[in-house]
């Protein structure tokens, strides 16, 4: 990782960045080196695996792709690395299983399905809240994830934008993180935009579904995790009020502030 910067270079990933090294309402800041986020880890090098398992003592991979993404994509390199244990979490809610590949990529693909309506912004907004609305099981189960003490989490997606930047906010505003902070976190993937993108298209399951949407559709705008805080602050009485309503204890909650600040 960069001194400088919370970036992790990798050859395979271009959205990999370490979740340590964030200011708290308290005046702490995050712990390097125990959760981390990416986008897609299909393309990682032996380099990229050697750099994961020996500086940052990887553990845990938390997937939050569906089922279907997984399916047709295939197993990535971490998934034979024996030390490694995989934690496939879709925030999509799951049917049966498909045969065929076009309705395999449709249904890997659930949020093209969204309302074509409003702002883009607030469709963003109201994507993210369908994860709470659909999926509050796999983000309990992702946050405990992080808790674990035998090495390094590592979150991601196939961005690693919209999926993992919502549980990865969840995650540091349990923590207390300031806002702005978590805020500026979700806004800090727009740097590698292009590059993510790049990648994706080269995948047949993510290229046709980029290249039919506008391209500021996929920019991480701050306004839209700002209104999603607004959602979940005016409807659940903050995070924790939603966690506390799928099952979350204040004994998560302590594990979750000991890995990230203890």
């Amino acid at each position: 990782m960069d001194d400088d910067s919370r970036w992790i270079e990798l050859d395979g990933a271009v959205n990999a960045r370490d979740l340590g090294g964030l200011p708290t309402v308290d005046g702490r800041t995050t712990r390097r080196g125990r959760v981390l986020r990416s986008d897609n880890l299909q393309d990682l090098s032996v380099a990229d695996v050697r750099l994961l398992l020996d500086d940052y003592a990887l553990k845990n991979i938390i997937d939050l792709r569906s089922d279907a993404e997984v399916r047709l994509e295939g197993p990535g390199p971490l998934t034979r690395v024996p030390s490694v244990t995989i934690h496939q979490l879709s925030l999509f809610a799951e049917g049966g299983r498909h045969t065929d590949v076009a309705a395999d990529v449709a249904k890997a693909l659930p949020w093209q399905e969204r309302a074509s309506d409003g702002p883009e912004q607030d469709r963003s907004t109201g994507h993210y809240l369908g994860y709470l609305a659909d999926r509050g099981d796999s983000v309990v189960a992702a946050l405990r994830v992080m808790t674990r003490t035998d090495g390094s989490a590592l979150v991601h997606c196939a961005a690693g934008k919209d999926r993992t930047g919502v549980v990865c906010a969840l995650a540091l505003d349990v923590a207390g993180v300031t806002r702005e902070a978590i805020v500026a976190d979700y806004a800090q993937t727009g740097e590698r935009l292009e590059a993510i993108l790049r990648r994706l298209r080269a995948s047949d399951t993510y290229a046709a579904d980029l290249d039919s949407r506008p391209a500021d559709s996929h920019r991480p705008h701050a306004a839209i995790m700002e209104k999603l805080f607004t959602r979940v602050d005016e409807e659940h009485g903050g995070t924790l009020g939603w966690l506390a309503g799928h099952g979350w204890t204040t004994e998560d909650t302590d594990a979750l502030r000991e890995r990230l600040l203890g």
